[in-house]
């Protein structure tokens, strides 16, 4: 089955788009985690967090200590998760490496024309928010967040401990949080072993364990929000060509009104939340007499929304 270079086209350009707001989320990360974390030695989770640790105990750079990591568990994604998934995991590991060093060395620059707005420590970069790490603490945490959420949205991944997740969940009936949570909460716990840690520490960087993925949380989910309209009306044919013109799916179903005893059509679409206001307008400019119930729902999956995936055990 041949492939239309309309198709190419469309499959091009949301490519294109997603490797582009993979880079956005990527230096959205990147910015909360070196300009508001590392200054204040606050330890976040992942790869970048296990870096963290590192550049604290040796000043090794976390950029350095990611992309090697990375390397090996990329190996091993390949050959249990196949090239399909990888391919934008291996562009956004080599691409935070890149925005990892360069927000720093931004941040140095910036710190040595205009020395009174920083406070500078030895390696490290300079404070944007001056003596107070909790504030530091929750910006950082919420910029990462809404750039993982991003990169999530757009199907990416920034390697580390979303492959140790993703190769779990084959395997095991245990949820993706649930695996990356447990991977973040060792990786910050192990920074109270640091000859310089304190408490204070430690728990801004369960503070930002909990920020980030409520703000990847909120990203993921209000990017994912689905509706379910029922319509009723008598111009059902017409409403239902017009909306399978915007490329979504309608169902009639057989109905009847048990007040009037007569049989009529009703169509259900599912859609994504931001497409009701065209429903809407469709249905407006059709029928304005038209009856209609919109709903949330919490999941839709299949072709054009998310993916069905069951794990059954073999015995």
């Amino acid at each position: 089955m041949s492939t239309s270079p309309l198709n190419l086209k469309v499959n091009f350009l949301q490519e294109f788009r997603d490797y582009l707001l993979i880079t956005f989320g990527l230096l959205c990360y990147a910015v909360g985690f070196t300009c508001f974390q590392l200054p204040y030695q606050i330890t976040t989770g992942g790869v970048a967090g296990a870096g963290a640790v590192i550049f604290y105990a040796t000043g090794f750079p976390v950029q350095w200590t990611f992309f090697l990591v990375n390397i090996f568990l990329l190996i091993a994604a390949v050959k249990v998760l196949g090239w399909r998934f990888c391919m934008k995991t291996i562009y956004a590991v080599f691409m935070l490496t890149f925005l990892l060093g360069f927000v720093k060395e931004v941040m140095l620059y910036y710190a040595d024309i205009h020395p009174e707005l920083y406070r500078l420590s030895e390696g490290y970069p300079p404070q944007i928010v001056r003596d107070n790490a909790f504030m530091s603490c929750i910006l950082g945490a919420a910029i990462e967040g809404i750039g993982l959420g991003v990169v999530f949205l757009s199907n990416g991944s920034t390697g580390g401990t979303d492959i140790i997740a993703a190769i779990i969940n084959k395997y095991k009936d245990v949820t993706l949080g649930q695996m990356m949570m447990l991977c973040d909460f060792v990786i910050i716990s192990s920074s109270i072993l640091l000859p310089d840690s304190s408490i204070d520490n430690l728990l801004y960087g369960y503070c930002t364990l909990i920020i980030t993925n409520l703000l990847l949380d909120y990203v993921v989910d209000r990017g994912r929000q689905s509706v379910q309209f029922f319509i009723f009306s008598d111009k059902y044919d017409e409403i239902a060509s017009a909306i399978n013109l915007t490329h979504r799916g309608v169902t009639v179903l057989d109905g009847k009104g048990w007040y009037t005893k007569q049989e009529r059509k009703v169509l259900v679409v599912l859609a994504k939340k931001r497409e009701s206001t065209i429903i809407f307008r469709i249905i407006q400019s059709i029928d304005p007499n038209a009856f209609v119930s919109q709903s949330k729902v919490i999941g839709v999956f299949g072709y054009g929304f998310d993916k069905i995936k069951v794990n059954a055990e073999k015995k």
